[in-house]
């Protein structure tokens, strides 16, 4: 409040100097025009008195003259001067031209002010016209009039300080009055003080605002009792953070996932887990990026999820949430153990079973029974064959560190041939398929990508109705480029999207047996994306058609960083 009384009493002083000093420049104005009117009043009298004794005596009479403070200037009709009591009449240019001269010439007087060329001071003129047709003219500087103005000035000075005192004090009482309410309010319960009239709408103000800060701390309080509830009745592991590491909340299933006697709220997150990887994912998600890592404890694996809190596109804070993925990991090696053993297994005597029902269909067993069994299993073992070659696939994605160099390429063209390469599979479905956006460079793995996008496509064919339709649209946004692939055909129930990636999982067994399908084809898309640096997703209703969505980053992180 003091501060407010100091505003206040600054206010009330600057409205008061400022009055006060252009009351006074006006006094001033109008008395420096009073006196230059007055001035103009004498040289009229000075000018008819002069006139009178120039008539009767002609120049000699103003050669007499000594006692005057005025500029005298004789002119004749013609404008040339006669006298001047300050400048050489020869010398001097012709006068006629002058407003004060030509106005005395016509009207019998006139006047004028104005810089003068020899003086190089603000002069008023009065002309007045004799009997014999001359001119006589009286002159003087304003320095008169500003002076008499000048010697107010300190008088002046004197009224405005005692005014500014004045206003100091009545300033200084007035400020004091205004806010001694509000040192006396009572912010817990204003509406229990006595105020004048103007301060009523804030104390009024302040009621509603404490009401409203009491209902929002109760609710406030509700919800984090029934966090903590819910918080604490989870099997994953909630933390949130801000952005100095300190722990804002957390939850008890965090000590039991990351095997920790004790974890407090105000310390830092480091203390509960000291790994480098930990480490890695709190430092990436305090700089604003999404983290997904699974850590190694003790036997167990837990899968750390952290996403950044952002305002205003700074980062404030992070939620992390750790889940014991143990099983899940298991049994994906299981299963990529599988895809393995099965590889290694079935290819060799696969391998021979097509090369004998080649024997079989060049006609070395009797024609009517051979070719159509030899047909049979000619086919079967080119399925089982893309089995192996899709395992050895998928394998090798898991494995990492691939062969292959990352360069750029065109995507619209390489769509274009996967296309071309459909084409009879989709005409015997007359699935019609269509290509939407325009060349689409990125920096990939070709092999890969085709992979991919080869498989996305083949299922779109392959779970389509008949006469149905695939779209595919490129588009590029800027760092990324994105790929949707979108079919009219049997969609994907909501209870198997999740699962619809996992190796060997078929929606439907017996339709995906009828053509063809290995079960290996969305997941070798999944581990291909993946490998890309990319994220996929989809969207699909039964009946409707299933949307595959993709994205690329259109540069490839060490080829960035060596650039930049």
């Amino acid at each position: 409040m003091i501060i407010l009384s100091k505003k206040i009493f600054k206010y009330i002083m600057l409205v008061s100097t400022m009055v006060t000093v252009l009351g006074l420049a006006f006094v001033i104005g109008i008395l420096s025009h009073s006196f230059q009117r007055q001035l103009m009043n004498e040289l009229k009298k000075e000018a008819v008195f002069i006139s009178r004794g120039v008539e009767a005596a002609g120049t000699d009479y103003l050669d007499q003259l000594s006692n005057t403070d005025s500029r005298i200037t004789y002119v004749d009709e013609s404008g040339k001067v006669l006298y001047d009591n300050e400048a050489d009449v020869e010398n001097m240019e012709n006068h006629g031209h002058r407003k004060e001269i030509r106005e005395a010439e016509l009207n019998g007087e006139g006047e004028d002010e104005r810089m003068s060329s020899t003086l190089s001071e603000k002069t008023m003129y009065y002309a007045l016209r004799l009997d014999n047709g001359n001119v006589l003219r009286v002159s003087s500087t304003q320095k008169s009039a500003f002076a008499l103005v000048w010697q107010l000035v300190p008088p002046l000075l004197g009224v405005l300080f005692l005014i500014l005192v004045l206003s100091a004090v009545f300033a200084s009482r007035l400020s004091g009055r205004v806010v001694e309410p509000l040192n006396n309010l009572d912010l817990e319960h204003p509406e229990e003080i006595n105020v004048y009239e103007e301060v009523e709408p804030l104390i009024s103000k302040i009621y509603r605002q404490n009401r409203q800060i009491r209902l929002q701390l109760e609710a406030a309080r509700r919800q984090q009792k029934e966090f903590s509830i819910i918080t604490e009745n989870m099997q994953e592991g909630l933390l949130v953070i801000d952005r100095y590491t300190m722990v804002l909340s957390v939850n008890s299933s965090v000590g039991k996932l990351l095997k920790v006697n004790e974890v407090r709220t105000g310390e830092s997150v480091y203390l509960l887990n000291r790994s480098e990887e930990f480490r890695g994912v709190v430092e990436q998600v305090l700089e604003g990026n999404h983290e997904d890592k699974i850590l190694r404890l003790d036997g167990s694996d837990i899968q750390v999820i952290a996403n950044p809190v952002t305002r205003e596109n700074k980062t404030e804070g992070a939620v992390i949430l750790l889940v014991d993925v143990t099983e899940k990991v298991e049994r994906e090696q299981l299963r990529r153990e599988f895809s393995a053993n099965v590889s290694h297994e079935l290819k060799t005597p696969l391998t021979s079973i097509s090369g004998f029902a080649e024997i079989m269909q060049d006609g070395f067993v009797k024609d009517e029974d051979v070719k159509v069994f030899a047909g049979r299993i000619y086919k079967e073992a080119q399925r089982l064959i893309r089995l192996v070659g899709d395992v050895i696939r998928i394998s090798r994605l898991d494995e990492g560190g691939l062969p292959y160099q990352w360069e750029e390429l065109d995507l619209y063209s390489m769509v274009h041939d996967i296309f071309s390469t459909l084409h009879e599979a989709a005409g015997k479905q007359e699935v019609h398929m269509y290509m939407e956006g325009g060349s689409t460079v990125l920096e990939t793995v070709p092999t890969i990508m085709e992979e991919v996008l080869y498989n996305v496509c083949d299922n779109a064919i392959k779970y389509n109705h008949q006469s149905g339709e695939v779209f595919v649209r490129l588009k590029d946004e800027g760092d990324v480029v994105r790929v949707n692939v979108r079919d009219t055909g049997i969609g994907i129930p909501k209870e198997d999207q999740e699962r619809i990636f996992e190796r060997f999982y078929r929606v439907d067994k017996s339709h995906s047996k009828e053509i063809g399908g290995t079960g290996l084809g969305l997941s070798i898309v999944k581990h291909g994306v993946k490998t890309l640096n990319g994220r996929l997703w989809l969207n699909s209703e039964p009946g409707q058609g299933t949307e595959i969505i993709m994205e690329f980053p259109k540069h490839h992180m060490e080829n960035k960083e060596a650039a930049e």
